[in-house]
C-alpha cells in the first residue's frame, strides 16, 4: 500500500485566522453527558473522507463500548505503513498560534507570569479544542470531537476525596494535574469565547483532558493531535511507532510482525504516570524531598519495581543520606554526600556496607507503613458512593497495583 504525501482535501479548509465574538453556543455542540455513546465509526468515515489512510484489515475495535482502539484483522509485516494522517487534519500548537494570534497570546501571558512556560504548547492545543467545540456542527472537526470520550480518569478529573485515597506519589501527580487545569481555566478567561463557554467547567475540563490525553509532544515546543492516530492505546509491548515528517504529516508504521487479530499499540513514554499501565512505582514520602534534591535526583529515579520487587540504587542513596543526616555523625553525612555527587562509587559502596542495617530498617519502616496506609486508603475509597465518585474502581485498581509492588519489595527486604 502506498500512502499519499500530498492530498487535496475536498471541502476542508482550515482557517489561518479566525475571529471570534462573544455569543451563545450554536445548536449541535458535542453532548458531553456521560450517558452519550461515542460516535466512533462515523468519525472513521469522516477521517477517510479527509485523506486519512489505513492499512488493509485495520479497524477500530472495542471490548466495552467505551474504549476504542485500532486492531488488525490481517497480518502486518514489520516496517509496513499502518496509518497516514495528512497535516491539514492535525491540531498543532504552532498552528494554533498562527490561527488565533493575539487572542491566544493574551491568555499565554498569564501562564508565563505564573512560571508555566512549559505548559504553553499544551495550552495552545486546549485553546484549539475549545474553539472547535464552540463552533458545534460548523467545525470541520465535529465528527472527531463527537467520537471522543466523555469521561476521563486524569488527575484533573479527580476530587480532593480521590486524592485522600491515593498513595503520596500518585496523589502528588494527580493534584499537580488538577492545578494545571485550574491555571488553564484562569488563563482562558482572557480568550474570545462566549461567557457560556468560559463559565462551563464541564466543557473546559473536557477540552483540557482531550488536549492532555490525545496530544503528543514531538519536541521543539510542539504538541500534535492527529485524529484517528490518537486512538492507539498504550502498551508495555508495542506494535506501532508514530512519526511526523517535515510537512507535519503523520505516519504510523509497524515495528514488529503483527499477527492478525492483534491490537495495535504505541508507547506513551511517560515514566511518571502513576497508573498500573507501568511496571514501576514512584517512591515518594516525607523523607524523599530535600535529600533527593540535594543528591541531584528526581522522583523518576526513586523506583520500586513491580515485577521483581527490586529497588533502584537511587532509593538506597536517598534513604541512607536521610539516616546519616538524622544521626549524630555529621561527618558521615557530608562524606557520603560528596561520594554521591562526585560519582565516587567505591566510597559510596563502603558507606552502604557500613550502614546497611540502618538503611534496611528505614526502608522496612517505610514499606510496612505504606502497606498499612494502603489498606486505610482503599477502605476509605470503598466507602464512597460510586454515583458521586465514579473513579473509585480506578483508585482501587491503582492501590492494588501498589500493594502488590510493595509486598514484593517487603519480601525481598525481609530476606536480606
Amino acid at each position: 500500500m502506498k500512502f499519499c504525501t500530498a492530498l487535496l482535501l475536498a471541502g476542508f479548509s482550515p482557517k489561518s485566522a479566525i475571529s471570534f465574538s462573544y455569543r451563545a453556543l450554536p445548536a449541535g455542540t458535542v453532548n458531553l453527558s456521560s450517558s452519550v455513546e461515542r460516535d466512533v465509526y462515523n468519525m472513521a468515515e469522516w477521517a477517510a473522507g479527509y485523506g486519512v489512510q489505513q492499512a488493509e484489515g485495520v479497524q477500530l475495535t472495542s471490548y466495552d463500548g467505551q474504549d476504542y482502539f485500532p486492531m488488525t484483522q490481517t497480518y502486518i509485516p514489520a516496517g509496513s505503513p499502518v496509518m497516514y494522517v495528512p497535516a491539514d487534519l492535525t491540531f498543532t500548537s504552532s498552528k494554533s498560534l498562527r490561527e488565533f494570534g493575539n487572542s491566544l497570546s493574551m491568555c499565554e501571558n498569564q501562564l508565563i507570569q505564573a512560571n508555566l512556560q512549559d505548559k504553553v504548547p499544551l495550552f495552545r492545543i486546549f485553546f484549539k479544542v475549545v474553539a472547535e467545540y464552540e463552533k458545534g456542527l460548523d467545525s470541520p472537526w465535529y465528527p472527531w470531537l463527537n467520537s471522543l470520550p466523555r469521561i476521563f480518569n486524569t488527575g484533573a478529573s479527580m476530587t480532593y476525596a480521590c486524592f485522600d485515597c491515593l498513595p503520596p506519589y500518585a496523589a502528588y501527580l494527580a493534584l499537580s494535574e488538577r492545578q494545571n487545569f485550574v491555571n488553564f481555566q484562569k488563563a482562558i478567561r482572557n480568550g474570545p469565547f462566549s461567557e457560556e463557554i468560559l463559565k462551563n467547567v464541564t466543557v473546559l475540563k473536557w477540552a483540557y483532558n482531550v488536549a492532555l490525553t490525545r496530544s503528543t509532544d514531538i519536541g521543539g515546543g510542539e504538541r500534535v493531535i492527529a485524529p484517528l492516530a490518537d486512538m492507539f492505546n498504550h502498551g508495555s509491548e508495542t506494535e506501532i511507532k508514530i512519526s511526523f515528517d517535515g510537512n507535519g504529516d503523520c505516519y504510523a508504521y509497524a515495528t514488529v510482525d503483527v499477527p492478525a487479530g492483534s491490537p495495535l499499540r504505541v508507547s506513551y513514554g511517560d515514566p511518571t504516570d502513576p497508573t498500573p499501565l507501568f511496571a514501576s512505582y514512584g517512591f515518594l514520602d516525607e523523607l524523599a524531598g530535600s535529600e533527593m534534591e540535594a543528591l541531584g535526583y528526581t522522583y523518576a529515579n526513586l523506583l520500586f519495581y513491580r515485577e521483581t520487587g527490586g529497588i533502584s540504587s537511587e532509593v538506597y542513596d536517598v534513604v541512607l543520606y536521610h539516616v546519616l543526616l538524622n544521626s549524630d555523625d555529621a561527618g558521615a553525612a557530608d562524606g557520603f554526600y560528596r561520594a554521591v555527587v562526585s560519582g565516587d562509587e567505591g566510597t559510596k559502596s563502603q558507606y552502604h556496607d557500613q550502614y546497611w542495617p540502618y538503611t534496611k530498617q528505614e526502608l522496612q519502616k517505610h514499606v510496612d507503613g505504606t502497606l498499612r496506609d494502603l489498606e486505610r486508603w482503599s477502605a476509605k475509597a470503598n466507602s464512597y458512593d460510586l454515583n458521586t465518585h465514579p473513579r473509585v474502581p480506578l483508585i482501587l485498581q491503582h492501590n492494588a497495583f501498589v500493594k502488590e509492588t510493595f509486598l514484593r519489595v517487603k519480601m525481598n527486604l525481609d530476606a536480606m
